[in-house]
């Protein structure tokens, strides 16, 4: 793995726990661990759990007893790093966004086609979608329960950047994120608007903002550099089929910590999903007479719930860093069965060109801006996400 502050710290945690838990073809074994600090990094594989410890990730692609590489670092360095691994024969596991720009996500995508036809799989980092009541939820939109989508709406809401003292990390600069709250935040939703719509935008349009401008520099409180990232996005979309989708994705909203909610409205019902009460799923049945219709709580507990069969009896809820446990274990059974494992690059890349048009949007004031898919091996589909238990 390279990197291993908070998103390096929760892939461990899914890399330790996973052969624990799900009965894996093969045993994960956290053999190096990367960063650019000695000391440090050797901290950080004592806590982690990983056996040696590499200061450079050109030397870790080409360890013998590194057969996958799991890329936790900023946007900045994931193309790089995810095609060399690749063409050094690795398997890849990226965490999201996929890149910084289209063109990046287009070359590594282009890397992870030529790597599967060797052998090697890659596969991108999109965590929510192994939330099992946000799985149980893309099986019933599958299966029609709700029937035809006519809306979709998404918020993602933080409030880590609210106090204008915070210093100016990396994920404000441009140069190492990309985008700010779009790019860190939006790009979920975007993934998980279109996974459980089961179809892909057609279009957006847009609007973001920047409201603290500067802030003080991490080596120097007393100075204070440029925010190049937006704070907030907020746009709307129309996906194929007509079907119409707001997204909003905020790190400045006060009260709100890790706020993530969507709703979906169907011909026949619908699906609402709070991160909050994770493993819980609203559902309306529009089909049942008005005189007792209305949302019903279903706790997504159950042994024939996606992933829970592995897990504790009904009623034990699991939380935020089960999601990871499930990522790596999709990744592992995917790899031993020689599949592609979903979501691909392709799909990183197809969230990289919404978040684009966002912007495209955004900047020009564009009224619409239209998507163009160019033919990807992207899974998105209309079936439901395959459920390790």
């Amino acid at each position: 793995m390279v990197g291993y502050s908070f998103m390096g710290a929760a892939h461990s945690q899914g890399w330790r726990t996973a052969g624990r838990v799900f009965d894996l073809p093969r045993t994960p074994y956290m053999a190096a661990l990367c960063g650019r600090d000695s000391v440090a990094v050797r901290q950080a594989a004592s806590r982690l759990g990983w056996a040696a410890t590499e200061t450079d990730w050109r030397k870790l692609i080409t360890r013998d007893d590194v057969s996958l590489v799991d890329i936790c670092t900023p946007g900045n360095s994931h193309a790089e790093i995810a095609i060399a691994a690749l063409e050094a024969g690795k398997h890849v596991l990226c965490e999201k966004p996929l890149a910084n720009t289209v063109e990046e996500a287009e070359a590594m995508v282009a890397a992870a086609e030529a790597a599967r036809a060797r052998g090697q799989l890659a596969m991108v980092g999109f965590n929510y979608r192994r939330v099992p009541a946000l799985a149980l939820a893309r099986q019933m939109v599958a299966e029609g329960r709700i029937g035809t989508l006519r809306h979709l709406r998404v918020t993602y809401l933080q409030d880590w950047l609210v106090d204008p003292e915070f210093p100016l990390a990396w994920r404000l600069r441009k140069e190492a994120a990309g985008s700010g709250a779009l790019g860190d935040l939006g790009a979920h939703i975007v993934d998980l608007g279109q996974h459980l719509a089961g179809e892909l935008l057609a279009g957006v349009s847009a609007q973001i903002a920047t409201f603290v401008t500067e802030r003080p520099l991490p080596e120097d409180p007393t100075a204070r550099g440029a925010v190049t990232v937006d704070d907030a996005a907020v746009f709307t979309g129309r996906f194929a089929s007509g079907a119409l989708a707001s997204f909003e994705a905020s790190r400045m909203a006060a009260g709100r910590k890790n706020s993530l909610r969507i709703e979906l409205n169907g011909d026949r019902g619908s699906l609402a999903f709070d991160l909050e009460r994770l493993n819980e799923l609203q559902f309306h049945d529009q089909t049942e007479p008005a005189a007792h219709s209305g949302f019903r709580r279903i706790l997504v507990t159950e042994e024939q719930h996606p992933y829970l069969s592995a897990w504790w009896p009904p009623g034990h809820g699991l939380g935020y860093e089960h999601t990871f446990v499930h990522q790596a274990s999709d990744l592992v059974r995917a790899i031993a069965e020689e599949r592609q494992p979903q979501p691909s690059f392709a799909d990183g890349l197809q969230v990289q060109r919404v978040l684009a048009a966002v912007e495209e949007s955004a900047h020009s004031d564009c009224v619409y801006t239209p998507l163009v898919h160019e033919p990807t091996q992207s899974s998105q589909s209309t079936e439901p996400t395959a459920a390790a238990g």
